[in-house]
């Protein structure tokens, strides 16, 4: 190299093969039609294009030019298509919102017209309004966040190697507590209640010894402290006694008293 001569910068390789750099691509290679595409501008919806859209010209949201604007966004559309990407109706919509409002515009407007009726106004709203949203949106993730900017921090307590303390009980707090746990005892006390047996044949021998050669009423014979089960038995009893016929029965009249004596 020469005294004075600038260096030339070297073209840098596009890979390497085998330790051999590879500044050419060679002319076989093939590459086909469905490779890989990077798509780098990716938006949230069709006001986020419209938006990016504005922004990126350094256009005035209160007075689109929705020719151009509308040009751009079909543009992008075809591009999505030709990608493959998938294509929300959202985007299909807004195609059609920009090609009423285009049209609208093309046509003569009387004069004396105000600005509500301008085809572009409930859009130009829309706008705003999701850029309002959209700035609150990234002032909020400027934020610093919980577990991303901010991360919790843990710190153990050193162990302990001596025992803890004793907690100082007087006696008045042990018999309260005592007497709480007692209290708390009684509640849940359980009662076996046993059922008195009753013999029917015993009941028999008791309603002989009772009965004499006169009329007793059965009234007399049946004791209503005994409860139901005492009724039942000494009816049973009769019934038995009837059909053994150890006593007899009289009745004067339809639903009168029953009259009961020992059997002749």
């Amino acid at each position: 190299m020469t005294a004075g001569a600038e260096p030339a910068q070297q073209e840098l390789p596009l890979a390497r093969v085998h330790g051999a750099p590879l500044t050419r691509l060679p002319e076989d290679l093939y590459i086909p039609p469905d490779a890989l595409e990077v798509f780098l501008e990716a938006f949230e919806g069709p006001l986020d294009l419209l938006l990016w859209l504005i922004r990126r010209q350094n256009l005035d949201i209160l007075d689109i030019p929705v020719a151009a604007v509308a040009e751009q966004y079909m543009a992008y559309v075809e591009l999505m298509r030709e990608l493959r990407l998938e294509l929300a109706a959202d985007y299909l919509v807004m195609a059609a919102v920009l090609t009423e409002i285009k049209s609208r515009m093309l046509l003569p407007r009387p004069a004396g017209d105000d600005e509500e009726d301008d085809p572009r106004a409930a859009l130009v709203r829309r706008l705003q309004d999701y850029a309002r949203f959209r700035h609150a949106s990234e002032l909020l993730d400027r934020r610093p966040q919980f577990g991303r900017d901010v991360l919790p921090l843990a710190v153990a307590p050193p162990a302990l190697d001596r025992p803890p303390p004793q907690p100082q009980v007087s006696l008045a707090e042990l018999l309260a507590a005592m007497t709480e746990v007692l209290s708390r005892r009684a509640l849940h006390a359980h009662h076996h209640v046993q059922r008195e047996p009753l013999s029917v044949r015993e009941r028999m021998t008791l309603i002989l010894q009772r009965l004499n050669g006169e009329f007793t009423p059965l009234a007399a014979l049946l004791d209503a402290g005994e409860g139901r089960a005492g009724v039942v038995v000494s009816f049973l009893a009769i019934l038995e006694l009837t059909r053994e016929r150890l006593i007899d029965l009289a009745q004067h009249e339809v639903y009168g008293p029953i009259y009961l004596r020992r059997a002749a």
